[in-house]
């Protein structure tokens, strides 16, 4: 019996199909027809031979999902990640050798069942965010030609956003895992720094490199990336970052903050400036209140990666090459590598110096917000504006991403409202170093509220399906009550420990709700009574042992941790007060939570 291939492979379809009796090997050819048919050169650089890649498919035995969460599906990696037996060239031919050994993160995802396609073009060296510096032919914008496509991780970007992968790898320094993205209306997730192994990966800025991720979903990108995810103690730049799962819903008072005015930055362009405000509306109507803020320190930041001394760390990347072989190099890539010789070994202290006074100045906006929103780029650049200038469109293309790398932080892009003329404009989600899941959780409903198609195919995207919001085996519930809920002062305190927020849920109607004397701050008390009590809001959280342990350990008297009854059956360990702790206390159980009462507080 035929079974019909996906419109758009993503993993779900794939999955469903092969439940159904599809056969991989199908999907494998079907890869290569559209390959064929696209007849676009500067995709790929090397391709797995199409007899190889069957093989690959039939030696995947019975489909097992469980087993090998990728089985099935095909991928692509960009051309400065290794894959033995496939030369890795940097789009730098005379550069180009053939490993022995395969990146970690790339033999995690084929143990998982992926198939491999090929290797990607990029900007030599992974050097640019215009993906047009190439000695190959430039990879054509899957979206519109007469744009570029999008660096350094051209190829991949593209392969993704024509269907003929369901997701490839990049690399993403500043921004090369974001802006092909964008350009290509397919999501681009730059992980957390050190969740991903980087070893096989040939550096750009060893200190700010990262595998990224290229998908048609915000879901599939998020699958590969935790596939991959995992400490490596043979890396020395992998830290053991918790990556907890996406959470089922969005936390209540969840904090979006956007550009003030003096922060949007188009070049002009109203087009893009328009698509962005609709996409933010998008935004608001799922998650609710905005914050305008200062960007002031962030483009200060972003100034210092090629202004400051972290051009030399390109340089020392390609050292040999610059002071042996120069000319081996794309003429514009020798240009801006090249630059670095202008830097003393003390501009480097100096710039770290500076880095870590913007670095203060940046991160507090996290007490404000949970998720910071930009546009992934001000406006896209033609072919033609790269030809008549090589430097100018290329920074401007990394306004909202040069920063992020440099701070620390996650991002994902994701596609929003098109332009009028139909081009994409992109948004992306910034988070603080470990909000993956809650930029994955925000960026899929926005994804699937804001995006017509899945890349250049005419597939949608699919809604998001809410899972049961429940913990997952070897998590802990946890139900709190005041300044621990989402957007209030003590999350942190939660999310710093790998927590995940699950259900906003209100107690069975047996307590009582009190602020506590002293402060600030102050401290709810939640007491129950049974009889004569009242149904209070609350919120579930998950946390690991460990972290749920830390965080008990320093909760202060008279508040304990016991059994909270909820009125959807559950009886999570909660926050609950000593009923010795109530004297001189407020009750404030009428207004149905700890939250609604510092609102009416405040007014």
């Amino acid at each position: 019996m035929d079974f019909p291939l996906p419109p758009f492979p993503t993993i779900p379809s794939l999955h469903a199909a092969y439940d159904g009796g599809l056969d991989p090997r199908a999907v494998v050819a079907e890869a290569y027809r559209r390959l064929a048919e696209i007849d676009d050169p500067g995709i790929f650089l090397a391709l797995v031979p199409e007899a190889e890649a069957l093989a690959a498919a039939e030696a995947l035995g019975a489909f097992d999902p469980q087993a090998k969460p990728l089985w099935g599906v095909p991928f692509a990696v960009k051309d400065n990640i290794d894959v033995a037996g496939l030369p890795t060239t940097a789009a730098c031919p005379d550069f180009a050798f053939t490993p022995t050994e395969t990146a970690p993160a790339v033999a995690r995802l084929l143990a998982a069942g992926a198939i491999l396609i090929g290797k990607t073009n990029l900007d030599q060296f992974a050097t640019g965010l215009v993906g047009v510096r190439t000695p190959y032919p430039v990879p054509r914008n899957a979206i519109d030609p007469a744009y570029v496509p999008g660096g350094s991780s051209s190829g991949s970007a593209v392969a993704v956003s024509h269907g003929i992968v369901a997701f490839a790898l990049g690399t993403d320094t500043a921004g090369s895992g974001r802006v092909p993205a964008g350009l290509n209306n397919v999501v681009g997730l730059k992980p957390s720094l050190g969740a991903v192994s980087s070893r096989g990966m040939l550096p750009a800025c060893r200190t700010l490199d990262t595998l990224s991720v290229f998908a048609g979903t915000v879901a599939d990108a998020d699958a590969a990336f935790r596939v991959m995810a995992g400490f490596d103690p043979a890396d020395p730049w992998s830290r053991p970052l918790p990556v907890a799962p996406v959470p089922a819903g969005l936390p209540p008072g969840l904090r979006l903050g956007v550009p003030n005015a003096a922060g949007l930055r188009f070049g002009g362009d109203a087009l893009s400036e328009t698509a962005f405000a609709r996409t933010m509306a998008d935004l608001e109507g799922i998650a609710g209140q905005t914050a305008e803020i200062d960007l002031a320190p962030m483009f200060a930041v972003a100034a210092l990666l090629y202004d400051g001394p972290w051009v030399a760390e390109r340089y020392e990347a390609i050292r040999a090459v610059m002071e042996t072989r120069p000319e081996i190099l794309h003429a514009t890539t020798r240009t801006v590598i090249g630059s670095a010789t202008r830097h003393a070994a003390a501009d480097a202290f100096a710039g770290l110096y500076r880095l870590n006074e913007l670095r203060r100045a940046a991160d507090a906006v996290w007490s404000r917000v949970d998720v910071l929103c930009v546009p992934t780029y001000p406006r896209p650049q033609t072919r033609a504006a790269l030809e008549a200038d090589p430097i100018g469109p290329n920074s401007e293309l990394g306004t909202y991403t040069n920063f992020v790398n440099l701070l620390d932080w996650c991002a994902l892009a994701v596609p929003g409202r098109a332009r009028a003329d139909g081009f994409p404009a992109g948004i992306t989600l910034i988070g603080p170093r470990g909000a993956d899941g809650l930029l994955a959780a925000l960026g899929a409903r926005l994804h699937a509220a804001s995006a017509e198609r899945i890349g250049a195919s005419r597939a949608p995207v699919p809604p998001v399906e809410d899972e049961p919001a429940r913990a997952l085996p070897g998590e802990i519930e946890l139900v709190v009550v005041g300044a621990h809920l989402s957007g209030l002062p003590l999350n942190h305190e939660l999310t710093g420990r790998g927590a995940r927020f699950l259900r906003a849920a209100e107690t069975a109607p047996e307590y009582r709700l009190h602020a506590l004397p002293g402060g600030p701050p102050q401290r709810p008390g939640l007491v129950r009574v049974g009889e004569g009590g009242g149904a209070i809001a609350t919120e579930v959280w998950a946390l690991p042992p460990a972290g749920f342990g830390e965080f008990v350990a320093g909760i202060p008297a008279p508040l304990g941790i016991g059994t909270v009854r909820l009125a959807d059956g559950t009886a999570p360990k909660g926050f609950l007060c000593e009923a010795a702790g109530l004297v001189g206390a407020t009750d404030i159980t009428g207004f149905g939570g700890w939250r609604r009462y510092m609102e009416k507080a405040a007014a």
